[in-house]
């Protein structure tokens, strides 16, 4: 029965299936993906960050501070690692990640869809990360995730790219292709991480999405419609992908992560040097 049907599905001809996922391909429709090519996870049970890692950070984003240190017991064991933590606040709850955490699995869940459909000869990945808590003094939360070499940034959430040089033009078209696998429902974005011999591998991504559900990074249609007026399809797009017609530049193009409002969150309590950090069961 017609009633039975959307409109996009009914209006298929005779001799075409009108199933969901056969009108709407790239949709999520509950079917289990295998990103375990694409992820890169931290395989290992604790981590040490000795002398002043954690009171000097060497690195930060748009809100949150990195400390590097050492995995020390695992199958990366004497391998470099990152914590990351909230500049606005100490976490001792696991579910404050849990957008981290939802982000990074749509993330890898496009960036699959990417790899099967072998656009380019090397595969993407990105890094897992885990909550963590430190053993010592606050048992604070962090994000705890492999270290990553020849750190770079490709593109952001407001139409910022670097598109000079054939990596970074990649991960153009994987923004592009996100929008479209997932039917202009999501675009993944503020991609960033390292180039190695076989590939890339990313770390914190932005989802923007129409339901706007990927937190204070997710610009939502507005953001998606800044990435389209800024880009140019290059020879890694597809014509037939999916883009906005007649897009809107809502937002001025720049590098850093942008957020539209900011989680409230208690006063961080100081953490002691020399803490190392574990998994928790």
């Amino acid at each position: 029965m017609k009633e039975s049907f959307s409109k996009n599905q009914w209006s298929k001809g005779v001799g075409v299936s009108r199933c969901h996922a056969c009108v709407n391909p790239g949709q999520n429709t509950g079917a289990v993906v295998d990103v375990s090519q694409a992820a890169r996870t931290n395989n290992a049970t604790q981590a040490t960050f000795e002398g002043h890692a954690l009171d000097h950070p060497f690195a930060q984003g748009s809100f949150r501070w990195v400390a590097k240190g050492k995995y020390t017991h695992g199958n990366r064991a004497g391998q470099e690692c990152v914590c990351k933590w909230f500049k606005t606040g100490g976490v001792l709850e696991e579910h404050f990640y849990d957008t981290d955490l939802a982000t990074v699995r749509e993330a890898l869940r496009l960036i699959t869809k990417w790899n099967s459909n072998k656009f380019v000869n090397s595969i993407v990945q990105m890094n897992q990360p885990e909550v963590w808590t430190f053993k010592e003094g606050c048992r604070e939360k962090v994000l705890q995730e492999p270290f990553i070499q020849n750190y770079q940034k490709f593109n952001s959430n407001t139409g910022w790219a670097d598109e000079s040089t054939p990596w970074p033009r990649v991960m153009q078209a994987l923004s592009h292709f996100s929008y479209h696998v997932s039917n202009g429902q999501s675009l993944l974005c503020d991609l960033q991480g390292g180039v190695y011999r076989d590939g890339v591998v990313l770390t914190d991504p932005v989802v923007m999405s129409v339901s706007r559900s990927y937190g204070p990074t997710d610009l939502g249609s507005a953001g998606m419609n800044s990435f389209f007026a800024s880009h140019t399809c290059n020879e890694f797009c597809r014509s037939n992908w999916r883009k906005l017609n007649n897009p809107i530049k809502y937002h001025s193009s720049s590098k850093g992560t942008t957020m539209e409002h900011v989680p409230t969150r208690r006063s961080r309590p100081q953490m002691s040097m020399g803490m190392g950090a574990i998994r928790e069961y």
